[in-house]
């Protein structure tokens, strides 16, 4: 636009600017008023009570103390032989079944005339079993030690070699029975 356009059109609308001067005193009353309302405004945003401000913070320190422990925990829980690679939970389970066949087959020759052999049997795996769970922290402690993982595998085959032994008294004791009745009646 030219500079003749703009006067023009400054000159067409001179009626309708307010040219007026104000009142006398007039940036004093504004400045009042001013000053009033910025008074108001910070009369009316008073500060809102923050009373969940202290239970949060409470919440997650929970929280972080809770994850914390959760985790010292996990790192401190001792491995077993599953914990080392897949080959090795395959030797445990295999342990672990024939252990668990074993007892159960131990456990159905239950009777008086054997309690003695069984109750002592199931006392030795017991004992066996509380040194299991110090070779699992010997474990966790030397990192995988070959020698901790062979005391582990030594003490399942322990286990079962006691479980077989003492099944196999009694089968002989029972053959021995069965002999002695036989003889006895034929006598």
């Amino acid at each position: 636009m030219s500079k003749n356009n703009l006067n023009t059109i400054f000159d067409n609308f001179r009626e309708d600017f307010d040219t007026e001067e104000p009142n006398v005193g007039h940036e004093n009353r504004f400045l009042t008023k001013l000053n009033n309302q910025n008074r108001e405004v910070i009369t009316l945003s008073k500060p809102k009570s923050n009373f969940w401000k202290p239970f949060l913070s409470i919440a997650a320190s929970v929280v972080l103390v809770a994850t914390i422990f959760i985790s010292i925990n996990k790192s401190n829980q001792p491995h077993d032989l599953a914990s080392i690679s897949p080959e090795m939970a395959e030797t445990q389970n295999f342990f672990t079944n024939a252990i668990s066949l074993e007892i159960e087959k131990l456990k159905n020759e239950l009777t008086p005339e054997f309690q003695d052999l069984v109750v002592d049997a199931l006392f030795q795996i017991e004992i066996l079993d509380q040194n299991y769970n110090k070779l699992k922290q010997d474990l966790t402690v030397s990192g995988n030690d070959k020698r901790v993982i062979s005391a582990m595998i030594s003490n399942f085959q322990d286990r079962i070699d006691i479980l077989n032994n003492v099944l196999n008294q009694i089968e002989e004791l029972k053959s021995t029975k069965i002999e002695q009745n036989e003889n006895s009646s034929t006598l």
